[in-house]
């Protein structure tokens, strides 16, 4: 059913570029807005006055670290085709007044989690810092991306002979195994010196830094394995692998009838309770502000949500090689079968039997496979932000994902072949259009 013509290698060089330069959601985004920009995309923001025009692209971001794109065909549009996914990833956050001095040999940093991540990924192996720095300056403040591009900290295991228990299963305790080492103590001002490190790395002086939002990532890049480069193995995999695939296929779109939406939340492993996530009116704003600003009325704004379609994509779990019994036995995905359609009798997910239809029939004007995930019925799976989208934006919407091992490991595997798949499956959404009336029939075009 696939395409036979797809660049697998060129997308996969591509998104492993883009993950390698997206060390935190904030990277991501500005990542996004400068393909958008450099796409002839125009810059928008909350704050002023919005002059749109049909058959242009525009781009508005919230809080550094969320954004939604979209292109309007026409003023008489029928409705908003709409992918979301989200930019953040299971990290450690860096706690205020950082640096604990040990033993007055060596500097460790304060962390916490971020997220339900898989503690153990994070030791031993080289670590750093990126993020937000908010400054002090003559008008007032702003905001400058961080990244300390170099192998920085270390969160070291202890030795077997003093933990016997190891490999039995041992409870990670956050707040005393998980603390990087950052430096040595000896003839150093303990306090402060990782904000010195973080001035220097922003070009600021440190007094200038009023506050910081920093998360660790792991140093390993990206890169693809297998006997013949079938997987593909990278942080941050859940969800950029979406967010990537969703911007791909929105650049390569020509919507014709419906706004094309790409649209990114932030803070979707904490729950979407923050003004940036899923459960925040972001979309729901920008949706009215483009209605409104093409000179329809609230009534016309409430046809088009009735004939417009969400696709929320947060990546699947893939059957593993080492736990097949862990999934259902009926519904088993697998890496580099096609996009997952995602189902929950309890609306974990929120496809129902007619935005799963309307997927599949994307997905065979994409000429790309799908298959479907359901959890085993012993086994309580994880939720994502469609239905938490759909309480400020009800729109039929299908969940979905690409296929992947070790989600929340700080360093994730996927196939090399399903991000190609969906960035197609984005393309014909995009160009589309889905128009209903409510009577349970739909026009797919």
């Amino acid at each position: 059913m696939s395409k036979a013509n797809l660049n697998f290698d060129k997308m996969n060089e591509e998104l492993l570029a883009f993950l390698d330069h997206s060390p935190s959601a904030f990277h991501a985004t500005a990542n996004m807005c400068e393909l958008l920009k450099e796409a002839g995309y125009t810059r928008l923001y909350e704050g002023e006055k919005w002059n749109l025009e049909a058959g242009n692209g525009y781009y508005v971001t919230r809080n550094d670290s969320a954004l939604i794109a979209f292109r309007i065909p026409k003023q008489d549009f029928t409705g908003f085709q709409i992918m979301a996914s989200h930019s953040d990833s299971p990290v450690f956050k860096i706690k205020a007044n950082a640096e604990i001095e040990v033993e007055n040999q060596y500097v460790k940093l304060n962390v916490e989690k971020y997220g339900g991540m898989i503690c153990s990924t994070w030791l031993d192996r080289p670590l750093s810092v990126a993020g937000r720095v908010i400054v002090r300056t003559a008008d007032g403040i702003a905001t400058k991306l961080v990244n300390v591009d170099r192998d920085l900290m270390i969160i070291p295991n202890l030795a077997i002979h003093m933990n016997r228990q190891v490999n039995d299963g041992y409870a990670f305790n956050p707040q005393k195994d998980m603390l990087p080492l950052f430096c040595e103590a000896a003839e150093k001002q303990v306090k402060g010196c990782f904000t010195e490190l973080i001035a220097k790395e922003a070009g600021v002086k440190a007094e200038d830094i009023l506050d910081t939002d920093l998360f660790l990532y792991n140093r390993m890049t990206g890169t693809l394995l297998g006997a013949d480069g079938e997987f593909l193995a990278s942080p941050h995999l859940d969800d950029l692998q979406c967010a990537f695939s969703s911007l791909k296929g929105f650049l390569a779109a020509e919507p014709k009838d419906s706004v094309a939406v790409h649209c990114v939340y932030d803070n979707e492993e904490v729950g979407s309770g923050t003004k940036q996530g899923a459960e925040s009116t972001f979309l729901k704003d920008i949706l009215h502000r483009i209605n409104t600003g093409m000179g329809r009325t609230e009534e016309e704004y409430l046809t088009a949500l009735a004939s417009s379609f969400m696709v929320s994509a947060d990546n699947a779990h893939a059957i593993h090689p080492n736990q097949p019994d862990k999934a259902d036995p009926t519904n088993r995905p697998y890496l580099n079968q096609g996009i997952v359609i995602k189902y929950s009798a309890n609306q974990k997910y929120c496809t129902d039997a007619v935005s799963a239809a309307v997927f599949k029939t994307i997905c065979e004007k994409a000429e790309v496979p799908y298959q479907v995930f359901l959890n085993r019925s012993d086994i309580l799976g994880g939720s994502t932000l469609g239905n938490i989208s759909g309480t400020q934006v009800a729109l039929n919407t299908v969940d979905i994902g690409l296929p992947q091992l070790a989600m929340h490991s700080s360093y994730e595997t996927a196939g090399s072949r399903d991000t190609a798949y969906l960035i197609e499956a984005a393309k014909v959404l995009y160009s589309g259009s889905f128009a209903g009336k409510g009577d349970g029939s739909y026009k797919i075009g």
